[in-house]
């Protein structure tokens, strides 16, 4: 095998096992994959459908049907843009904030194991390479502002 085998083989791991992960917890919660990826996106921003769409790799219609259940369900509302108001924008809820914190406390708690074996500079550097394969701007050298959806 090439060192491009063992990377792709890593990854393609560690993708199953962190799915693995996100799937359960999201089940715990009754939310699937995507609508823990939405809630995740908008922890820190508000969007336009389309533009959470586009995101996801989904089609308008069926972002809308996600966003209508967790409206049912108190998490995400929709709103006109502070700055703009023909333009309407999803945002989360104080009980989605509140979701969102305790599905992330609980996915802290089951990578933990993993992530813990490893010291302060060996988790920066595993960031940064991560940032790095997903076309993300390190964080040694990222602007301050909002996060890109983890």
């Amino acid at each position: 095998m090439t060192v491009a085998d063992d990377v792709m083989d890593a990854l393609v791991r560690t993708t199953f096992e962190v799915a693995g992960v996100l799937t359960r917890i999201g089940g715990e919660h009754d939310l699937s994959l995507t609508q823990l990826r939405v809630l995740g996106i908008l922890s820190d921003r508000r969007l336009r459908v389309t533009d959470l769409a586009a995101y996801l790799g989904l089609d308008k219609s069926t972002m809308s049907t996600l966003i209508a259940r967790a409206e049912r369900r108190g998490l995400l509302a929709r709103g006109k843009n502070p700055d703009d108001g023909r333009v309407v924008e999803v945002y989360m809820t104080p009980a989605g904030i509140e979701l969102t914190e305790r599905v992330k406390d609980d996915i802290r708690r089951a990578l933990t194991p993993a992530t813990g074996r490893l010291d302060p500079q060996q988790l920066g550097q595993l960031a940064n390479l991560l940032d790095v394969v997903s076309a993300r701007p390190s964080r040694a050298h990222a602007e301050p502002g909002p996060t890109a959806a983890r």
